[in-house]
Order: C-alpha cells, then structure tokens, then sequence
C-alpha cells in the first residue's frame, strides 16, 4: 500500500536541539570551525598561488582538495549557523535540492582527488626518476578534471533520482539535507530508493578504495625495502597522514548512510555528519601542509615579507 503522498515545499531540519543556549553553542563551535576551514585552505591555496617553487603536481593536487574543502563545508555550515541564530528549521525544497547536490558534488570529488594524491605518492616514492615524466602537467590536469567531472556525474544522478520520489515527510533529523534521511521520508521502499540511489556511488567508491590500498600496498612495499632509515621515515611521513583521512573520511562516511537504516538515535548521526563533513577540511590544511617544508618556508617568507612591509610603512610614515 502507498502512504498518503502530500506536496512538499519545504523541509525542516532537526539536527540539534531547540533549546537556546544550545542553538548558541551550535553557531559558536561551528562558527569556530568554519573559520579555522577558511583560514587553513585558503592560506595553503594562497601560498601555492604567489610561490613558483610551489608549481608542482602535488601541490596542486593541494589546491583542488582545499577548494573542494572550502566548496562542501560551505554548502553546509553557514545554513546551519544562521538556522541557529535565527532559530528556525526551514528550508525550501529546491534550496535543500542544491544544498544536496553540491555537497555529493563536492564530497565525491575529494574522495577521488585523494585517489589522484594516492596515484601521485606512488609515482614520487616508487619511481622517483620517472616521476616529471608519467606527472606532466597534462596528466595532471587530466586526473584532476576526470575527479571533478565524475564528482558532478555522481551529484547529479544522486540530485535526479532522489528528488524524483515523493516524500512523505517534511521532516529530516540531520543539520543538512543528507542523503540517508531523505531517502529515510521517501515514500517508496527504502530499500529500492537506496539500491537505485547508492549503487553508482558505493561502485565508484568502491573502485577508489582499492586504487588507493593498491598504491600504498606498493608504497610501502618500496619504503619498507629502502636502506636509509631517514628516507623511510621521510616517505612514511607523506604517506601516513594520507591513509588517515581517506579512512577517516570513508569510515565516518560509511557509518553515516548505514546507522540511519538501523533505526538508532540520530542524534549519533549528527555526530558522524558533523566528523565526516567537517573535520577532514579542518585537518587537511595541517597534515598535508604544515608538516610539509616546502610549505613551512613559503609561509614564513610570507610573514617575513608582510612584518618587513609593515616595518618599512611605519618608517616612512615617521620620516
């Protein structure tokens, strides 16, 4: 039997509590974050722009997954802060209908450009004196495109088929329109909804999951076999921070599109959301460039010159 299918023009979102000092905890811990998301990428993607010792394929694999960052935490948290500070739980069907699509857009191509980063830290560790000719910049831009496009394939065949079932509720327990629970007040049988919605996905994901084990299985087959003890220590460290946030990301991810079909307290669900949506963009900017030399010497430069700049202004100005 079909449930009563009314027409829905707007969705409620019901990820936090309503009671105000926790809706005021809500925008200062995700307003802290997002600053910390902005300044993190925006500075690497600076560094790498104004620095020519910078324009090489790993940064600029770099480059793509912080503007990917900024791109699928923007989508997300400012809704969400202003829903807090305004206190209210609306959102129209088609803004919920993008919210959703750029966040798969933008979530499923930084799983594919850290495949691409994967592939890039094969090449460099394991085969160092091909490495400027199989990562031409051709190549490069290749890998990244194909990221992004099938990143926009995935979006759009998630957006086209999920907001082509009827719902029968308004109501969504997430901070955002998150896939598992919409299809969770789909009028349909979930679990068509889910096999039509996720299959596509889950093989893509699947396929890259095992290009990037495949990469470090040899990776670390090469370092374990180097004779220095600082060269594997150096390679190890590039690598290790690497495997983290894909399985960090993967993990919570995963956890996230299944626990809701388990019937368990969505308010754990926020949580996973919160880890897997905000807490890679928070840490990418650290583990990928802080501990990087390159970028430590570009980012002192860049304080040097501005303090330099300043000293000579306040100079000027007295004379």
């Amino acid at each position: 039997m079909m449930p009563n299918i009314t027409i829905i023009m707007d969705f409620l979102l019901m990820g936090f509590s309503d009671q105000q000092e926790f809706q005021f905890l809500h925008f200062v811990v995700f307003l802290l974050m997002y600053l910390a998301i902005l300044i993190g990428n925006l500075l690497l993607i600076i560094l790498v722009v104004m620095n020519n010792h910078l324009q090489k394929p790993m940064y600029f694999f770099l480059v793509n997954l912080a503007t990917v960052d900024l791109g699928s935490t923007s989508v997300t948290i400012p809704r969400s802060m202003a829903s807090a500070l305004m206190n209210t739980r609306k959102i129209c069907y088609s803004e919920c209908a993008v919210q959703m699509f750029f966040f798969v857009f933008f979530l499923s191509s930084d799983l594919f450009l850290l495949t691409a980063m994967a592939y890039d830290r094969y090449v460099a560790i394991c085969h160092p004196l091909h490495y400027m000719s199989m990562m031409q910049w051709r190549s490069c831009f290749q890998m990244a495109g194909a990221a992004w496009m099938l990143g926009f394939l995935n979006a759009a065949m998630h957006a086209g088929i999920l907001f082509s079932l009827p719902f029968c509720s308004k109501v969504i327990h997430q901070f955002f329109c998150e896939i598992p629970h919409l299809m969770k007040i789909s009028c349909f049988d979930p679990k068509f909804s889910e096999i039509r919605v996720l299959l596509f996905s889950a093989l893509l994901g699947v396929v890259s999951f095992i290009l990037i084990i495949m990469s470090y299985v040899k990776i670390f087959k090469t370092v374990l076999s180097m004779s220095l003890v600082a060269s594997r220590q150096k390679a190890f460290s590039t690598c290790i921070p690497h495997l983290l946030v894909v399985c960090l990301l993967l993990g919570t991810g995963i956890l996230s599109h299944f626990i809701p079909n388990s019937g368990s307290s969505y308010n754990w669900d926020v949580v996973l959301a919160v880890i897997y949506s905000m807490i890679p963009p928070m840490m990418n900017p650290v583990i990928y460039s802080m501990k990087n030399k390159d970028i430590k010497a570009a980012l002192l430069k860049l304080f040097n010159q501005r303090i330099t700049n300043q000293i000579q202004n306040v100079l000027r100005f007295n004379s």
